[in-house]
Formats: structure tokens, C-alpha cells, sequence
């Protein structure tokens, strides 16, 4: 197996540092790394949100081969101090 299967493979513990609604009915939500360094983003239709009966969870596990890295110094802080305060505030599953 080569290195780059094994990155596929691993995964990383994301929590949610920003959600944004956008005037498409689309909801945009991001993840970040503990470090805030890297994040993944998600775009997810508010309706089929709604008839699922869905919210985002505080927390999801991600390929280390889906994130991407945070360009500037202040987003990689306030992602790295919003993670710590979804952290101490709810489970990985709860609902937000």
C-alpha cells in the first residue's frame, strides 16, 4: 500500500466552527481541525435538512484526504478557539 492510500484511510476528528445560510436555501458548514489549520466544507440544501429532520453535528470524523489547509493566521486562531469552545460545550453527536 503507498502512502497515498494510507492517507486516504486516515481520518481526523472535525468539529463545526461556522455555519452560513446562503440566499440559495443552501446551509454551508464548516469544519476544522483541533489546531484550526485545516478545514472541510459542506454545503447541504436547508430543505432536505428540514424534511430529515437533521441538524449538524458538533463534530464529524474526515479523511485527512478531504481537508483543506486554512490560508491565513487570524481564520486558522478563531477556527482553533472555536473548536475549543464546541468542545467543552457538546458531545461530538449533539445536534447544533
Amino acid at each position: 500500500m503507498g502512502d497515498a492510500d494510507t492517507d486516504a484511510e486516515e481520518t481526523v476528528r472535525c468539529w463545526l466552527v461556522e455555519r452560513t445560510y446562503t440566499d440559495r436555501d443552501l446551509i454551508d458548514l464548516v469544519y476544522a481541525t483541533p489546531d484550526g489549520s485545516r478545514v472541510r466544507r459542506k454545503q447541504i440544501s436547508a430543505t432536505i435538512m428540514r424534511q430529515r429532520g437533521a441538524e449538524a453535528t458538533a463534530a464529524t470524523d474526515v479523511s485527512t484526504a478531504d481537508l483543506d489547509p486554512v490560508a491565513d493566521d487570524q481564520t486558522r486562531e478563531r477556527y482553533r478557539a472555536e473548536v475549543e469552545r464546541v468542545r467543552a460545550e457538546y458531545d461530538p453527536d449533539d445536534e447544533l
